[in-house]
């Protein structure tokens, strides 16, 4: 019985240490399984929680990549939109100062040709001054009987002799002659000058003619020829006119002694005529320029009074005059 009891103790000791085996195995295979399950869920959890995370940053970052693309996008249109009106503005400010340019030309351009023309004119004056002197030295001789034969008109002789008739004279002493005699010498030559009006021309047409001198700026060509326009047609209803305009061809060049000489003949000889207002305005301006400032006050205040249904222009001109000139608190 002991033997039984010593032989079955032991294998009924390994049945249960067996059967628990078994069992820990058991729950140990479970758990094993268990815990793989677990894991291969963590790991798809986290799979799926990775590639949502990964989804929202980069829908997070597309449209943060959006917003700046726009707004980049919109940044650039305005520089864009910016510069492309700097560069109208530098445009246009080109074009002005190629326009200025071109107008600076232009006018140095003119100016050398006026002066170039002023220089051609003074020496036109002094080849006229030294011309006229020799013709009135030439015309200072006495005149001759019209028998007197005449010198070179005697029988012809050889080159280089004098006949006697030419070195004879019957004067003991020079004759010198006055003023007024030189004055007369020097109309007598302004009347020999060759015309310059068309002689088959009517009046007006030859009035024209002496105005288109005046449109080019020819104003010594045109001095003379209103002169003789003048002269040759004196009751003629532009002759008012012609003897203004002869007047201003002297104011234009500075002349205002002439000037003021010529306006006075108009206003003298024509004081009913169309240009009649204005020539007495001028006339007073010359007299204030070459200093008689006294009396060209009183003609260019008188300008009003005397022609009171002037052309409005011309009664302006005559009170702005006034003003430069200070005529008003001179006569008050």
């Amino acid at each position: 019985m002991k033997f039984k009891n010593k032989f079955l103790i032991p294998k009924l000791f390994f049945l249960l240490s067996l059967s628990f085996s078994n069992i820990a195995y058991a729950d140990n295979h479970n758990i094993y399984e268990t815990l793989e399950i677990i894991k291969n869920d963590l790991k798809t959890l986290e799979r799926a929680v990775y590639s949502g995370s990964v989804d929202v940053k980069t829908s997070v970052s597309e449209n943060s990549s959006l917003d700046l693309d726009v707004n980049s996008e919109d940044v650039l249109t305005r520089h864009l939109l910016k510069l492309s009106e700097v560069e109208d503005q530098f445009r246009q400010l080109t074009n002005k100062f190629e326009e200025i340019n071109f107008k600076l030309d232009k006018l140095s351009s003119r100016l050398s040709k006026i002066q170039a023309d002023n220089q051609i004119r003074f020496q036109d004056i002094e080849t006229a001054m030294s011309s006229s002197s020799s013709m009135e030295q030439l015309t200072s001789k006495p005149k001759k009987d019209i028998n007197e034969v005449l010198p070179g008109s005697s029988q012809p002789q050889d080159l280089g002799s004098i006949s006697y008739k030419d070195t004879e004279s019957s004067e003991n002493s020079q004759q010198i002659q006055s003023v007024d005699t030189t004055a007369s010498v020097v109309t007598e030559t302004f009347r020999a000058e060759e015309k310059i009006l068309p002689q088959d021309f009517s009046p007006k047409k030859q009035y024209e003619f002496a105005t288109s001198f005046l449109k080019v700026g020819d104003y010594s060509t045109a001095e003379r020829a209103f002169r003789e326009f003048v002269v040759s047609n004196p009751d003629h209803e532009l002759a008012g006119s012609a003897q203004y305009w002869y007047a201003e061809t002297f104011r234009i060049r500075q002349l205002y002694t002439d000037a003021a000489t010529a306006y006075l003949e108009g206003y003298q000889k024509y004081p009913k005529g169309n240009k009649a207002p204005i020539n007495l305005l001028k006339l007073g301006v010359s007299m204030v320029q070459i200093g008689e400032k006294n009396q060209g006050c009183k003609m260019i205040n008188g300008v009003e009074k005397q022609y009171p249904n002037a052309n409005q222009s011309v009664i302006q001109k005559a009170k702005y005059e006034s003003k430069k000139f200070e005529c008003i608190k001179q006569d008050s």
